[in-house]
């Protein structure tokens, strides 16, 4: 049988024809989908190092240095420090997502980097695009948990980018694609669309960060003050990857702040 099919194919040209396209299509399904395999496996990689290479640039904008006043500076040794050392307040560092929660009325995100990486609670996260998704609540030795927005307990203080009034970014555990923002006085003008950054007042995170765009306004007749309902700029069904922020110099105003309520 499998000579004849040989003799077949070999001496017999429109059936040598038809033996050949077909062998191709299949060799050519098979090629496909070991391609898209291959690709799959190869952007997983490519989309690591993209994570790593914006690690790098984070650490290299400028609104991450604080230059110290220098005016009447005391100059106690004439040795000289690393001048970026000496002035940098926030350090970036990527962590991969690996477990995460929308649904809950108070969620959290797990991140693969912990105490032996130089995670401590109370640092800032966010997402590859810039978006505040939460704050380490808590830490092992390898790994964080982070308080998300999307948690009852969350709150966060926040800047309208147009007008620059600041209030609290909360969440009040109703849907996932909507946070709040309280504290806005009635004479502020809002309109939808507009920018909520980060407000510069918390130590977990630099000013100018997004957290969102407004949608509506929740108008009570009886306060003097807005309630603001925001979109968040995270995405938080799809987060994969982000950011802990340092604040390098946030203990020498904290141990002040200490140091003046203890009086």
């Amino acid at each position: 049988m499998g000579l004849s099919l040989y003799m077949l194919f070999s001496y017999n040209r429109y059936h040598h024809t038809v033996y050949s396209a077909t062998a191709n299509e299949i060799t050519g399904r098979i090629s496909k989908q070991f391609n898209t395999v291959e690709y799959y496996f190869q952007l997983k990689k490519t989309n690591d190092s993209l994570v790593k290479a914006n690690e790098v640039l984070y650490n290299k904008l400028k609104q991450d240095y604080e230059i110290p006043d220098t005016v009447n500076k005391l100059v106690i040794d004439t040795f000289k420090i690393n001048p970026e050392d000496h002035q940098r307040k926030y350090w970036y560092m990527q962590a991969k997502v690996i477990q995460n929660s929308v649904s809950q009325p108070n969620n959290y995100i797990e991140l693969h980097r912990g105490a032996n990486q130089g995670i401590l609670p109370d640092m800032g996260v966010i997402d590859i695009n810039n978006a505040v998704i939460g704050s380490v609540m808590d830490v092992s030795s390898n790994y964080a948990v982070v308080m998300s927005l999307l948690h009852q307990q969350s709150n966060l203080s926040a800047r309208l980018k147009k007008s620059g009034e600041t209030g609290t970014v909360i969440w009040d555990g109703k849907s996932r694609d909507v946070l709040l923002l309280k504290d806005i006085p009635k004479t502020v003008k809002i309109s939808s669309g507009d920018t909520v950054i980060t407000s510069g007042f918390s130590d977990k995170f630099p000013p100018g960060l997004l957290i969102g765009f407004v949608k509506d306004i929740i108008n009570d007749q009886t306060k003097s003050t807005y309630v603001v309902r925001i979109k968040p700029a995270a995405n938080f069904q799809t987060i994969q990857y982000s950011y802990i922020i340092n604040n390098i110099q946030k203990e020498e105003p904290q141990q002040l702040l200490k140091k003046v309520k203890s009086k």
